[in-house]
């Protein structure tokens, strides 16, 4: 079976490291799986950038300069939505044509526009989509922050401004019902929240929504020597080190504010941690909010070389990941397979990653002392070995590469097969 991955990005994002982990996984456990990316950076076979620069980049530009405009010219927003309106035809390219079956990632930002995904579905191969987030059962967002219009149809959108030009969000939701209508797609979510999620979506109604997560290489993302670890980073051998990482750590959907007031909490209520726990930040912008921290902050900017970031998982005693919105979080799967405990908020897929006080803490939603009373057990009030041993266990039994093929594998057997299915 040969199967195309198209994603955006090859290698930025938390969607384009998924997709690479899912391509390694089924090479390894037999599919021929290639992918194609807006713009290759390798020079892996297995990864085909499409053939021009500039079309691609214009993309980019055209459908951000929409949106600007929709927003009423506000920068606020400007990267949650998409309304793919332009991209790039891919059914003609030869990595197209002989795929078996077409496997859709994240395709937003210029890459894919719905136009684009008709032909697709037009061309009769069986189409596979791994939601990363909800944009796929929404007309324009890739988090509904709380909004439930699209149970039944998206319209007046409340990221949009209340006296926009023309109702944005409706155009967008009637272009993907006709763009599916008469199509059968196959959704896969990277976690049962999202599934869920998706599956409450009128413009998903009779199309097949399942649950599988992201595959990981344990190989790769592995309990190492800290002390090593912490000598080659330049962090404290002696302290305890609490981390915080982000693409882009001032994002406000990583919960960073939260962050900033449980560290706050901890240094009032224990303020021998000043002394004896640091925090690392890693990711872009991480020197922008050091100085905010109660606790002495070592930030380590944006790293893109797997090994280093496999050395500052395993530099770290706790990894926090406070984030208002998620699905699956790759970084939590990659702590945990360092042996490093977790702690987050009871939100998206995040519970079913953490299994609270087993291998790590879930605390109550946007409750900053239940997050800082999660850091305060992971560093003091459980037995750490049996927490660290249990994140191993937990990414071995639900994250491993042949499993996760495994199932996938399923999928694409399924949707090859010329039926219809009710959800």
């Amino acid at each position: 079976m040969r199967v195309l991955i198209v994603n955006t990005s090859e290698r930025t994002g938390g969607a384009a490291v998924a997709a690479n982990r899912l391509m390694d996984a089924l090479n390894n456990n037999g599919v021929k799986a290639k992918m194609l990316v807006r713009e290759k950076e390798r020079g892996s076979l297995q990864v085909s950038g499409l053939s021009s620069r500039w079309w691609p980049q214009w993309c980019f530009l055209w459908e951000r300069l929409c949106i600007w405009f929709h927003l009423g010219f506000r920068r606020s927003h400007l990267f949650e939505l998409d309304m793919a309106n332009i991209g790039t035809d891919i059914t003609s390219l030869p990595e197209f044509l002989e795929a078996d079956v077409i496997h859709l990632h994240w395709i937003n930002q210029g890459m894919l526009s719905l136009g684009n995904i008709c032909k697709i579905l037009a061309s009769g191969k069986p189409v596979v989509w791994t939601m990363h987030d909800i944009w796929p059962a929404t007309a324009i967002c890739h988090y509904a922050r709380g909004c439930e219009a699209f149970h039944q149809q998206c319209r007046k959108c409340p990221i949009l401004p209340k006296f926009g030009v023309g109702d944005l969000a409706l155009r967008v939701w009637q272009r993907k019902q006709q763009m599916l209508s008469g199509h059968r797609v196959s959704y896969v979510a990277c976690s049962q929240w999202l599934a869920d999620e998706a599956r409450k979506s009128a413009l998903l109604d009779g199309q097949r929504v399942t649950s599988i997560p992201n595959p990981i290489d344990t190989r790769i993302f592995r309990p190492v020597d800290k002390q090593a670890c912490r000598q080659q980073l330049s962090l404290p051998a002696d302290k305890r080190i609490i981390l915080f990482v982000s693409q882009r750590v001032t994002d406000p959907r990583k919960g960073m504010s939260y962050f900033v007031d449980a560290l706050r909490l901890l240094a009032e209520q224990h303020p021998e941690m000043k002394q004896n726990t640091v925090v690392a930040i890693l990711g872009g912008h991480a020197e922008d909010v050091a100085r905010e921290l109660s606790l002495p902050a070592y930030p380590l900017g944006y790293v893109s070389d797997t090994k280093r970031i496999v050395q500052v998982y395993n530099a770290a005693d706790v990894f926090v990941l406070p984030s208002l919105e998620d699905n699956l979080p790759n970084t939590l799967m990659e702590s945990m397979a360092c042996g490093v405990p977790c702690v987050g908020f009871k939100v998206g897929g995040i519970p079913e990653m953490i299994d609270h006080q087993q291998n790590g803490y879930v605390a109550e939603f946007q409750q900053t002392d239940d997050l800082a009373a999660g850091i305060r057990y992971v560093l003091d009030g459980a037995d750490y070995a049996v927490l660290s041993q249990q994140c191993q266990h937990k990414v071995a039994h639900s994250y491993s590469q042949q499993s996760v093929a495994k199932r996938y594998i399923e999928v694409y057997e399924d949707a090859r097969r010329p039926k219809m299915h009710n959800r």
